[in-house]
């Protein structure tokens, strides 16, 4: 459901005076406030990750966080994927007038419950990610394949996505948008994929705790895969804040400065059990800027 931004509840207002507090408490810095650097790297959120998934609400928080952008949900099968409709387009872009918080790029998380590899509807959802996403003023999609959406091992899938997407490629050629494949698959399966596909707008979502999960060595899959196939990074830990648990932020960062990506660096995850999500964000944050800073 859709807030409007002119409403702020009572726990909406409390929530924002503690974050600020917390920050102050922190000396983190507010974008633009105390430093006259010019930062490489923009640093989101998914709106899932900071409990605001299909939430215009998701801007405000971020803007209170101390992060640049959001990464939105396409929706869900609940809502038809509301973000395709122009009343819902509006909403958010209200939203990043007001609060000064940008949309990084777009997600299809629900493709992890009903596969791309073969729902016929989620070709629909696909062509109207990248109408929704043209209109938000963003370049990237996320197409998951997680779940019952996994690819790794199964060649029908596989051959069926490549010939979906080859389909769809030229509608995001013409409309520059760039659809990211994220996934369990190493880097060179990911570039078989891309290399059938044949389309400069299919490239990779890499994300850094997946790859990590799978035994890839993620630094030499940045490298392999380049700026050239990488089009969005997730920041993403599982069980611990960001810069406490197995992947070193610093070793990320010097990789993807060497293959010369500038893009959106975006935070999953990076919630200890038992943590509030706005705390923990802040200081997945804070860490996160003294890196990419």
């Amino acid at each position: 459901m859709l807030n409007s931004m002119n409403i702020y509840d009572r726990r909406t207002v409390l929530k924002g005076f503690a974050a600020w507090a917390v920050l102050a408490a922190v000396n983190v810095p507010w974008p633009g406030f105390g430093t006259g650097n010019k930062r490489r790297y923009r640093i989101g959120a998914c709106d899932w990750s900071i409990g605001k998934q299909c939430d215009t609400g998701a801007l405000e928080l971020a803007g209170i966080l101390g992060l640049d952008g959001v990464q939105v949900s396409l929706g869900t099968v609940q809502n038809g994927m509301h973000l395709r409709r122009k009343v819902v387009q509006q909403a958010y872009l209200e939203a990043v007038a007001a609060h000064g918080v940008k949309i990084s790029s777009l997600a299809i998380g629900e493709l992890n419950n009903v596969p791309y590899k073969s729902e016929p509807e989620t070709e629909e959802w696909v062509r109207g990610s990248i109408y929704a996403a043209k209109a938000l003023g963003c370049r990237v999609v996320l197409l998951a394949f997680f779940g019952k959406g996994d690819i790794r091992g199964d060649g029908a899938g596989i051959a069926e996505v490549i010939r979906r997407l080859k389909k769809v490629a030229p509608l995001a050629e013409k409309e520059d948008v760039i659809l990211g494949i994220e996934s369990w698959l190493s880097a060179d399966e990911l570039l078989a994929i891309i290399g059938e596909v044949g389309s400069s707008h299919v490239r990779v979502y890499y994300d850094v705790a997946n790859a990590t999960e799978m035994g890839y060595d993620i630094y030499h899959e940045m490298k392999q895969l380049g700026s050239e196939y990488i089009c969005e990074v997730h920041a993403k830990e599982n069980g611990a804040l960001l810069g406490q648990g197995k992947i070193d932020f610093k070793k990320v960062r010097h990789a993807l400065d060497g293959i010369g990506y500038g893009g959106w660096v975006v935070l999953e995850g990076g919630v200890p059990a038992g943590m509030d999500v706005n705390e923990a964000y802040l200081a997945n944050t804070r860490y996160i800027r003294s890196v990419f800073g």
